[in-house]
């Protein structure tokens, strides 16, 4: 899986990676098993977990610095993984949505990272990373229409299909879903980090997923 980086990007980030799983797969609801690792995971983090705590997790920072330096309010507009690390510390556990989704999710909380996850059969060419333009189109998973200027975002020959804020409904994972496209953006590099997040999610891939095939891609790792 390559990325076509934006300059705007390249410039601003120069060490940026990306970890990028293609998953074969059946998508469907989260059997007792992986709901029982997502209660478990929730139940490990939860009690370390604070706002200061989660502002201060170094992948959270670098993301939420990355938002600041394109010029959008992290606070406003806050990475998934952040969010999601906050419902943790109110006791709330995770959404429970589909395997594959939920398997993203628990990499995004365990590491921090704000992580993309598609239906690969919906995005149309190429794949690049660039800034969000005034008044471009996008719908937010449960979000509606997202102001997505001065994010960071990826786009296909459509148009933005993913945001470290929130997925599109465009690619939205379903149970109609066959291939199921992770990407970990690193916008620091964070090679240690991205490593070992990658190797999580392909250990409960293997153990939760139903998973047929995997592809693993990564550019920028030093």
């Amino acid at each position: 899986m390559k990325i076509i980086i934006n300059k705007q990007i390249s410039d601003a980030f120069p060490a940026i990676s990306f970890g990028c799983l293609t998953i074969h797969t059946e998508v469907k609801p989260s059997g007792e098993e992986l709901v029982s690792a997502m209660n478990e995971l929730c139940r490990m983090l939860t009690p370390d977990l604070s706002p200061e705590s989660i502002r201060n997790h170094p992948v959270v920072a670098a993301t939420k610095n990355a938002y600041r330096i394109l010029g959008k309010d992290p606070n406003r507009y806050r990475p998934a993984a952040e969010s999601l690390l906050r419902r943790l510390a109110l006791g709330k556990g995770l959404y429970q949505v589909n395997n594959m989704v939920d398997i993203l999710n628990m990499v995004s909380v365990k590491s921090g990272f704000s992580i993309g996850g598609y239906d690969a059969d919906k995005i149309s060419g190429n794949i690049s990373f660039g800034v969000g333009k005034t008044d471009e189109p996008y719908e937010g998973i449960g979000r509606g229409v997202l102001n997505i200027e001065n994010l960071p975002v990826f786009r296909d020959e459509i148009g933005a299909f993913g945001t470290s804020t929130s997925d599109s409904v465009r690619t939205m994972v379903t149970e109609n879903t066959t291939r199921f496209l992770l990407i970990i953006p690193a916008y620091n590099g964070e090679c240690e980090q991205l490593e070992n997040a990658m190797e999580y999610a392909e250990r409960l891939l293997a153990e939760f997923g139903k998973v047929k095939e995997i592809t693993i891609g990564c550019q920028g790792l030093k």
